[in-house]
């Protein structure tokens, strides 16, 4: 929780600031201190955890220029606060020296009438100007003088009587208010800082920054890891002496992206991604990311195995499908309907709704049903692995590539089906490689400038609406356009009522067969 205090300029004020703040604002500090003191009470607040301090005049404007990292709200003044004030005052002496800066005390001169008191203003410029003008009112005949705090210790010093400007119950509060809005945005701001810094921290990648003139802004652990230096040693350094080999400056120079660059570093082989970091169109900074290759070919190992393991055969039909609400059905007949065509096929439908399942129906009810059903998962792979398995790779393409090239999922679903699933994870750049497939039909393996007729129908799938991520610049409208030529929508279970007998009693003999046992209901 971010700490408020707040540091009035005399101690008569705080029964006042108290009762104004009440019970909705209990939590906030008091503390008098009067300019230098005022700074040195702000300094050992902060040090105490104290984030935001409220104050007024010049102790408020003395505590920012101490301490930059304070947020300082000043309590307003009004001119009716100066006319309360005088109002007061005018109970105790008949003649009144009001000395405060020129803002203050502006059109205050007309009240005088009104309360049949002498009033005379003397106002300020700066506050060396404070003695002179309360010896100037002594001198003119003031038996009471109204102003500031250090107005006060003045006239104290003269022994003439005085009465402190006191702030409004509603300026107060306002800056009470002023200040809990401060600390709930600084909170937030902490809770953000705080998640980035986590996700720089458990990321798997290497993750540097720069700014404009190629300082490095940013070091997360992993980079610290791999390049074998401390972040406080490289942070406000030229990347040009700590990795000259990365080139970030012509990705600030050009401002264009340069992805899957193999550079070599204390012996490793890693793949860097360095992006331009824009704001209002503006160049400020570039970022690099980058991963170590020898990782890379494990975990794409691992999915391979993964996905070569079940094979490329839809199992699936039509037939297959538990259900007899009319949502279910008419799910079935246009996906028939759908299954006849060759055009691309968007299913959207929350997590559970069987998406693959229909998928795979669609394939086997269609001409194709004789070629391969190959399911990708694009939420599952990182983005150079995902870019390899779709289009695959010839042999020398990168460090551990295999000697002979492989062959991409669009050539393995040669003459058949491509089903890409959790389609809205795919990344941005890969979505562009992607529809340039789509387009052309042909395929270019990475590494090879040779390009490969496929002949693949594509059957993509979402849970979220890819027409909010085209509307929010985090899905290609062209792409979008190309995938959703036929729209299926599926429903969740807790819109198809009537089908959940249905499902229960399937799964009921299923388990009794599996348990080899005799399930029978009676009434």
């Amino acid at each position: 929780m971010i700490k408020i205090a707040c540091i009035l300029t005399d101690a008569s004020l705080i029964d006042q600031t108290r009762h104004a703040f009440g019970d909705e604002h209990q939590d906030i500090r008091l503390e008098v201190g009067l300019m230098e003191q005022g700074v040195v009470k702000a300094a050992e607040l902060f040090e105490n955890g104290y984030e935001i301090i409220i104050s007024r005049g010049r102790t408020a404007f003395l505590i920012q220029q101490s301490n930059p990292e304070l947020s300082v709200v000043k309590i307003p003044f009004t001119v009716l606060d100066v006319f309360q004030t005088i109002e007061r005052a005018s109970l105790l002496g008949k003649s009144i020296g009001v000395i405060a800066f020129s803002p203050m005390i502006s059109g205050l001169d007309r009240f005088g009438a009104m309360l049949s008191t002498a009033i005379r203003f003397y106002p300020l410029k700066q506050t060396s100007d404070v003695e002179p003008r309360v010896k100037d009112a002594i001198a003119d005949g003031a038996d009471i003088i109204v102003g500031g705090a250090v107005t006060g210790q003045a006239a104290n010093r003269y022994g003439i009587p005085f009465a402190v400007i006191e702030n409004s119950t509603e300026s107060l509060q306002q800056a009470a208010q002023e200040a809990k809005n401060i600390a709930v945005a600084k909170q937030r701001e902490k809770a953000k800082g705080n998640l980035f810094k986590v996700v720089l921290d458990y990321a798997y990648d290497g993750i540097i920054s720069v700014d404009a003139s190629g300082v490095v802004t940013l070091f997360n652990p992993v980079a610290e890891r791999v390049t074998q230096m401390s972040a406080p040693l490289v942070i406000g350094r030229s990347i040009k002496d700590i990795w000259p080999d990365l080139e970030l400056h012509s990705v600030l120079d050009t401002g264009k992206e340069d992805v899957a660059q193999l550079l070599t570093i204390n012996s490793e082989q890693v793949v860097c991604n360095k992006v331009p970091i824009r704001v209002n169109n503006q160049i400020v900074g570039a970022s690099v990311n980058f991963q170590d290759v020898t990782k890379l070919q494990q975990m794409e190992a691992k999915v391979r195995r993964r996905l070569f393991a079940t094979g490329h055969i839809a199992s699936l039909y039509f037939e297959d499908i538990i259900g007899q609400s009319p949502q279910l059905k008419n799910s079935i007949t246009l996906a028939k309907d759908y299954a006849r065509t060759e055009s691309a096929i968007l299913i959207q439908g929350e997590t559970g709704t069987g998406k693959e399942v229909f998928a795979q129906s669609i394939h086997n009810d269609s001409s194709r049903k004789e070629g391969p059903f190959v399911a990708l998962n694009c939420a599952a792979l990182p983005e150079q692995i995902l870019e390899s398995e779709l289009f695959g790779y010839v042999g020398g393409a990168f460090t551990g590539a295999m000697k002979k090239g492989k062959a991409g999922l669009f050539e393995i679903a040669h003459g058949g089906t491509l089903f890409l699933d959790e389609i809205a994870e795919m990344k941005y750049t890969t979505q562009g490689k992607l529809l340039r497939v789509l387009q052309e039909k042909k395929v270019m393996r990475l590494g090879s400038d040779r390009v490969t007729p496929v002949d693949v129908r594509i059957i993509a799938a979402t849970n979220k609406s890819l027409k909010d991520l085209v509307n929010e610049n985090k899905f290609r409208a062209d792409l979008y356009y190309r995938l959703n030529v036929l729209q299926l929508k599926l429903y969740p279970l807790r819109s198809r009522i009537e089908d959940v007998i249905a499902l229960a009693d399937y799964f009921i003999e299923k388990l009794a067969v599996k348990m080899n046992r005799k399930i029978s209901f009676a009434a």
